[in-house]
């Protein structure tokens, strides 16, 4: 009687334990219960606060008075220069000015997000989504000290925003939305590789001068209808807009809302594929 055997397979068999937890499973669990500690998040947030102005004596204010003196000195030279009016261009200034030092600190804190919690993570389970909310929680704190400034310059300039400016609250949530998955994805990047973080920032640098903070869309004339590609432009005028120029067009809300969308995509892909790998990176 002829035996019948099986054949030996071509390759390495790999066998996976079945009992172990998806990426996709493990990665919403890690944000769900990141947001449930969002108390905590925000309590980091103030200690990195602290710990930054130790010894200051105006502490984040100091980044205000700072802004304040460029506000001033910048306004009074642009609006020379653009041939504009000062009460109309210092709000649009001052406002451009806080929401741009808002992204830019935020994009170049979101480098370090993970890196900076590398004893944290290596020693208490914490979800990696609480290091991401502690980055957008503190750059949001920071720059709210210059609301401030903003109430001083619309009084000193005459300028009372309309209802509308209700408007801004969305445009925030949007720049808050970005500021989370950048703080995931550039948090990732830039733990497995080190050489992102200046990079970063010369991208930063290109993108202020290359963005209407300082200048008004309309100086490029037709060339504007272009300007709703640039997801910094997008972003910040969905807070300006409405505080400043009475209203944002309904083409710069659809390009926020698709940027917003494609950056927290692009977030939730890598965290699901790597987030396994964060411990080791950084």
């Amino acid at each position: 009687m002829l035996e019948t055997t099986t054949p030996a397979p071509a390759g390495p068999l790999y066998v996976a334990d079945a009992s172990r937890p998806h990426r996709l499973e493990r990665a919403l669990e890690d944000l769900a219960t990141g947001f449930s500690r969002w108390r905590l998040a925000a309590a980091l947030a103030r200690l990195d606060i602290r710990n930054r102005y130790r010894g200051s004596v105006l502490g984040p204010f100091w980044l205000s008075l700072s802004t304040a003196v460029s506000v001033v000195a910048i306004g009074l030279l642009y609006s020379a220069i653009f041939k504009l009016p000062v009460a109309g261009y210092m709000p649009y200034l001052a406002v451009g000015l806080i929401v741009w030092g808002l992204v830019s600190q935020t994009v170049t804190d979101a480098c370090d997000s993970l890196t900076s919690a590398e004893g944290v993570i290596r020693q208490l389970p914490l979800p990696y989504t609480v290091h991401a909310l502690r980055c957008v929680f503190r750059n949001v704190a920071v720059a709210a000290h210059s609301l401030p400034l903003i109430a001083l310059v619309f009084l000193f300039c005459g300028h009372l925003p309309g209802p509308e400016a209700l408007l801004a609250v969305p445009g925030l949530l949007l720049v808050a939305a970005n500021a989370f998955a950048l703080a995931i994805v550039l948090g990732m990047v830039c733990a497995r590789f080190r050489d992102i973080p200046p990079i970063v920032g010369s991208v930063l640098q290109l993108a202020f001068f290359i963005s209407p903070v300082l200048w008004k869309p309309e100086l490029l004339g037709d060339q504007q209808a272009w300007l709703p590609l640039n997801p910094f432009y997008v972003l910040m005028e969905t807070v300006r807009g409405p505080l400043v120029e009475g209203g944002v067009p309904g083409m710069v809300w659809l390009s926020a809302l698709g940027f917003t969308l494609l950056t927290c995509a692009l977030a939730f892909a890598f965290f699901v594929r790597f987030r396994g790998r964060i411990a080791f990176w950084v």
